[in-house]
């Protein structure tokens, strides 16, 4: 007589497909989510060089660069030069952006200082990127970092270094993640502007998917920290902005936010007690719109936001020289 089969047997053996197909999907979904977010969406530019010589003959003097990042990959960007010697500014914008959201600052920056300014696209944004994707932070930081070097080996037309000793970064949410990363590893960025920083790439996946998918939901985000672990092969950087800010000491900061801001405001609140006691930053996280909404902002907000940035450069850099 055959051997009786066990029920809890029997029952593991009908649950397993349903595991299976449910694990699937779930893998999946969070497959699907991680590509969509590290991919944003482009659209044309805002403005150009030759289009901005509409509001100011400066901007006709920007020229296209191109340099290598450290892992091989084609960085791009605008470069406004200054005068020889003074300090230089790389200004990074947010996900989802491009520089050109930030060449209006850039050209009055430059205009106002004489400051050499670039403004690179960061990974995965602008039209037709050299690299398609986002590392939504850990790669960027690599990059920025890459940026400063280029301005750094710029030469005047007599092969005379073009920047001074002093470097300064502003940036906006992704960028501001990057930069922050970038400076910690750079002694030379003397003067920092952070606007809206994530608390870790984590954080600023979890924005992404808010932002371009609408997605706000607590299993979907632990999904997708997954995904993005498993789909960066292992190499998905999640360092925390505390723990780099910790490691600046010396540095002229300003921290900027606003209520619109969400999440991002509350983190930059957060890191602002990270600085050693060498940094103390200065904080404004009342901002009637932060950097990430400027462009609803009206042309008074907009020039007030731009005049704080330009005047902590301009005060913070020239006595680092």
């Amino acid at each position: 007589m055959p051997p009786r089969s066990r029920p809890g047997k029997k029952l593991l053996k009908a649950f397993l497909p349903v595991v299976a197909v449910l694990l699937l999907a779930l893998g999946l979904v969070a497959g699907w989510i991680v590509y969509r977010v590290t991919r944003p969406q482009r659209a044309a530019y805002l403005v150009t060089p030759e289009t901005f010589t509409q509001l100011s003959p400066r901007g006709l003097k920007a020229t296209a660069e191109t340099w290598a990042n450290s892992d091989g990959t084609l960085a791009r960007g605008w470069l406004l030069r200054g005068s020889e010697g003074a300090p230089a500014v790389l200004l990074l914008h947010r996900y989802g952006a491009d520089r050109s959201h930030l060449f209006n600052l850039a050209v009055k920056l430059n205009e106002t200082t004489n400051y050499t300014v670039l403004l690179p696209d960061l990974r995965g944004h602008g039209e037709d990127p050299p690299v398609q994707w986002t590392s939504l932070g850990g790669r960027e930081a690599e990059d920025a970092g890459a940026a400063l070097d280029f301005m750094r080996a710029l030469k005047t037309s007599q092969g005379r270094p073009l920047a001074g000793s002093a470097l300064g970064i502003y940036g906006l949410e992704l960028g501001a993640y990057a930069g922050l990363r970038a400076a910690a590893r750079n002694p030379q960025v003397r003067a920092l502007a952070l606007d809206s920083v994530p608390a870790s790439p984590d954080a600023m996946l979890a924005a992404a998917m808010k932002e371009t998918l609408g997605l706000d939901n607590g299993l979907l985000r632990a999904l997708a920290r997954t995904g993005a672990r498993l789909y960066f092969l292992g190499r998905y950087d999640n360092t925390a902005s505390c723990a780099e800010a910790a490691t600046l000491s010396d540095r002229q900061v300003l921290l900027l936010s606003g209520a619109d801001a969400g999440p991002l405001r509350d983190s930059t609140i957060a890191l602002a007690r990270c600085f050693p006691q060498q940094t103390q930053p200065e904080v404004k996280v009342d901002l009637p719109l932060s950097g990430i909404n400027q462009r609803a902002a009206t042309g008074e907000q907009s020039e007030t936001y731009d005049r704080r940035i330009i005047d902590f450069f301009d005060r913070s850099l020239r006595t680092s020289q």
